[in-house]
């Protein structure tokens, strides 16, 4: 587990505190976790690859992507720390990924097999209901990104960015969070100019 102390990690506060599990259920399930440093622009998961984890944001930033025909990237999502990644079509359906995961800072991340959260399910009541609170907020989450990139404007998809990732503005670069909004870099050097 490197030389981190798993108690004082965010990992284990985030899922003690939310989830509702207690040292002895993080002793059962420490098979099924492990904590690594990943370098800045290391890929966790390439496209055509199947998953085997998901991934714990310790510290630093990751980001999961897709590449079009001409090499575009197009980010999905980005993840701060104290937020999971992963690519759920590939690690619970067996799909070969359609999806990059990278780090784009240096970070601390926890690989976590899929066999942890049903484990945990199974050791804690609490945490049943937190995985599936997690669940309904994670597609609340996908659904308003969509209707964001069909139904709003690019102002609007700036400061819904903001509002979902409010420490981002100053760690990503502007092309990323462009490409994020799906929107060109010019196009959101106008908005930033409108706005400030």
């Amino acid at each position: 587990m490197s030389d981190i102390d798993l108690k004082q990690s965010n990992f284990y506060k985030y899922y003690t505190e939310k989830g509702g599990l207690t040292a002895d259920d993080f002793l059962a399930l420490q098979p099924y976790f492990s904590f690594k440093t990943v370098a800045h622009n290391t890929y966790l998961l390439r496209a055509g690859e199947l998953s085997s984890y998901a991934f714990f944001v310790e510290s630093g930033l990751l980001q999961s992507f897709s590449l079009d025909e001409k090499g575009g990237e197009h980010i999905l999502q980005f993840a701060p720390e104290n937020w999971i990644l992963s690519d759920r079509a590939s690690q619970y359906f067996n799909k070969l990924s359609d999806y990059y995961i990278k780090a784009i800072e240096h970070s601390v991340v926890v690989y976590v097999q899929a066999t942890f959260m049903e484990k945990a399910a199974a050791l804690s009541t609490t945490f049943s209901c937190f995985l599936e609170n997690s669940l309904q907020r994670n597609i609340y989450i996908q659904q308003k990104r969509i209707n964001s990139l069909l139904a709003m404007s690019a102002k609007e998809r700036y400061l819904s960015f903001m509002e979902m990732y409010p420490g981002l503005l100053m760690r990503v670069p502007q092309w990323m969070i462009a490409s994020y909004l799906g929107i060109t870099p010019e196009s959101l050097s106008r908005v930033r100019r409108e706005l400030y």
